[in-house]
């Protein structure tokens, strides 16, 4: 279920230096160092970091977004959520794999995906090579169902990651390639069948290091596939925010039960006032800061102060909750376009350990 990102999306990059590395064999410098200092200079580049808004950009961007906060009556919003599968079936249908596919800055912002991370947070690695067990199976919807509870897909792994809302695949394709460490497994999930299909069809799946499968992250009871306590990372890039806004709390307090003490969560998602919102017509707001696009898919806007409560009331302690505002460019038009986006880092505290599984 992860929302669509276009290549204005996908150029995704945080507004703070979030990392200071002197490392000289470092390929790609971290985000947020790109400053406009004269605005005559503003074509020059696609992008300028940590971009403030003037008082009157931001009075505006709120009088947009009020006047068209003109929710749709119940029953249509009704129809949205329940045929949120249909809709996210049809979009990867359409777009199979025409997504921006370029998220290596995934490992700057993100070093817990890096393979140097691996090294210092893992145990030594079963040296039967055997991170893919059999002992599951899948009913007719597709929901896994554990035949042992000790013995699960990657259960010999001694680093495991879950991205949620996968869609087809860009953000686990590029931690595999990165990370060829033999402890690693990463697991991925989506509401959307259609998208778990499109990853096992990629040339590059593997499903000795890897096991996606369809998910509903609104749905608290739906079982994972993996017990709590066994995951270092679980990564939600553009996700939570196709959620209705009331099944958010409860989503993410299940997802960091999967955490193992000291576990992180890492989300990147759509920040308040961005290009996007102030772009929706009126007839399009379901709820406060909510909306449907035209393709039936759904989109909310965030705010830090809302994600750090969400994250605090599962357990988590905060690492890194950071706005990154970015301008963007189109050269070509002589156009520009404000985004706004939210990073966050919350880790499940090590004190937990004791009820861990």
């Amino acid at each position: 279920m992860a929302a669509p990102c276009t290549v204005a999306d996908g150029v995704c990059g945080s507004s703070h230096v979030l990392l200071q590395s002197s490392a000289p064999e470092e390929k790609r410098p971290q985000f947020g160092t790109r400053f406009l200092t004269d605005p005559r200079q503003v074509f020059q580049h696609n992008a300028w970091d940590n971009v403030e808004w003037t008082e009157e950009q931001e009075a505006a961007a709120k009088r947009k977004v009020q006047e068209n906060n003109q929710p749709l009556p119940p029953e249509q919003q009704e129809d949205f959520d329940s045929r949120a599968n249909e809709y996210w079936n049809d979009f990867y249908t359409i777009h199979e794999n025409r997504f921006f596919k370029d998220r290596h800055w995934l490992f700057t912002e993100f070093p817990e995906l890096a393979p140097a991370c691996l090294h210092d947070q893992r145990s030594h690695p079963d040296d039967s090579g055997n991170h893919h067990s059999p002992q599951f199976s899948l009913d007719a919807s597709g929901d896994v169902t554990r035949l042992n509870p000790t013995d699960f897909p990657g259960s010999s792994a001694t680093y495991r990651i879950l991205e949620v809302g996968c869609g087809v695949g860009n953000t686990v394709f590029p931690i595999l390639k990165t990370n060829n460490d033999p402890g690693l497994f990463v697991y991925c999930c989506d509401f959307s069948s259609t998208a778990v299909e499109l990853v096992k069809a990629n040339p590059e799946y593997d499903a000795r290091r890897c096991f996606p499968f369809v998910h509903d992250l609104s749905d608290d009871g739906a079982a994972y596939p993996i017990p709590d306590g066994s995951l270092d990372v679980v990564v939600l890039i553009f996700v939570l925010s196709a959620l209705h806004p009331d099944k958010m709390r409860a989503s993410v307090g299940r997802l960091a039960r999967l955490l193992k003490p000291g576990g992180v969560m890492l989300l990147r998602d759509y920040g308040r006032y961005d290009m996007a919102q102030l772009r929706f017509k009126k007839g399009r707001c379901l709820s406060e800061n909510f909306y449907v696009r035209g393709d039936g898919t759904r989109v909310y806007f965030f705010t830090q102060d809302e994600l750090h409560d969400i994250f605090t009331e599962a357990g988590l302690g905060k690492m890194e909750n950071l706005v990154d505002r970015r301008l963007q460019v189109n050269r070509g038009k002589q156009l520009t376009m404000y985004r706004v986006w939210i990073q966050c880092k919350y880790r499940r505290n090590k004190e937990e350990e004791h009820t861990s599984t």
